[in-house]
C-alpha cells in the first residue's frame, strides 16, 4: 500500500482589520511522517536494504540504516539505541534477522518508536537468544558447524568465541536462495562476520510488548522458519503478512512487498 500525504491548505476570510484590510489566515494540515530506521542482520551490511530504502524515501520518508555491530546482542542494541535517541519524532523501527533480536532490545525506553516491523526475523523474549529461534527444521539447527561456517577468531574475544562466516554453498543456495545467482555469490564475497556471542547473548528486553508490531514471513526461509517466525508474531500480537516463496534475503529479492509491510506500519502509526 504506497502512502500518499498531501498537505491540505485553507484559507480563512476573517473580520475587516482597521482600516479597511481583510485579514486571510492560511491553515496548513499536514500529516507528520515517521522516521524510518532500518537495522540488518548477520552476514549482511546496511547495502541489504538499498531496495527499501530507495522506495521510501521516494515516498518521502526519512530513512535510516543503521550498521549493526554483530558482536554481542546487549551491545549491538545499545549501538541502536543511542542512535534513535538522537531522533526527534515519531520512528518506525525495522530489523531484519538477527537485527530482529536487535530492535527488540534496542527500542526499549525509546518512547518515540511507535512501530516494530520484523522482516525474516528473530523476536526473542526477554531469557531466549537468537539462536534458539531458529526453528527446528532451519539449516542452521541441522547443519554442524563445521559445515555451516568457516570460524575465525578476533581481537579481544571471549574465550571460545569466534567470528562466523557462512560457507559459499550455504550463503549462497539457502540463505540467499531467491536472490540472483551471481547476486548472491557477490553478497557471499562481501559479507560481514557475526560473533557467535551475538547468536548467544540472551535477550534483556521485549519491546514488542508495549509497542505494535508487523512481521513478514517468507515461505521460503530456510534460516528462520516460518513457523518459528509466526510462533514470534503470534505471541507479540503483530500483524502478519506471509509471502510466499522468498528466501532469508526477500528483502533483496523483492524490496517491494517488503516496504509494503513497513509502509503499513507507518501508515498505522501516523
Amino acid at each position: 500500500m504506497t502512502l500518499l500525504v498531501a498537505a491540505v491548505a485553507a484559507t480563512t476570510t476573517v473580520a475587516a482589520a482597521p482600516g479597511g484590510a481583510v485579514n486571510t489566515v492560511h491553515h496548513a494540515a499536514r500529516q507528520t511522517k515517521p522516521t524510518v530506521v532500518l537495522v540488518h542482520g548477520a552476514w549482511a551490511d546496511t547495502s541489504s536494504w538499498n531496495g527499501e530504502s530507495s522506495l521510501l524515501r521516494r515516498a518521502g520518508y526519512t530513512v535510516r540504516a543503521i550498521g549493526n555491530p554483530l558482536q554481542d546482542l546487549t551491545t549491538d542494541a545499545q549501538t541502536v539505541h543511542d542512535f534513535l535517541k538522537s531522533i526527534k519524532g515519531p520512528i518506525v523501527l525495522a530489523g531484519h534477522s538477527y537485527g530482529g533480536s536487535v530492535i527488540t532490545n534496542a527500542a526499549q525506553g525509546v518512547d518515540n518508536v511507535k512501530a516494530l516491523v520484523y522482516v525474516d526475523a528473530a523476536a526473542p523474549a526477554v531469557g531466549e537468544t537468537t539462536a534458539q529461534l531458529s526453528g527446528s527444521t532451519s539449516v542452521l539447527t541441522k547443519g554442524s558447524p563445521a559445515d555451516l561456517y568457516d570460524a575465525v577468531p578476533y581481537p579481544n574475544a571471549p574465550s571460545n568465541a569466534s567470528a562466523l562466516y557462512l560457507k559459499e554453498n550455504v550463503f549462497v543456495t539457502k540463505f540467499a536462495s531467491s536472490v540472483p545467482h551471481d547476486q548472491a555469490v557477490n553478497l557471499w564475497a562481501t559479507q560481514r562476520a557475526a560473533t557467535t556471542v551475538a547468536f548467544n547473548t540472551p535477550s534483556k528486553y521485549a519491546a514488542w510488548k508495549t509497542i505494535r508490531s508487523w512481521y513478514f514471513i517468507s515461505s521460503g526461509d530456510q534460516i528462520i522458519t516460518p513457523a518459528s517466525e509466526q510462533k514470534m508474531a503470534d505471541r507479540a500480537g503483530s500483524k502478519v503478512t506471509l509471502y510466499k516463496g522468498g528466501s532469508h534475503l526477500t528483502l533483496v529479492s523483492d524490496p517491494t512487498a517488503v516496504t509494503k509491510v513497513i509502509q503499513s506500519a507507518a501508515s498505522a502509526v501516523s
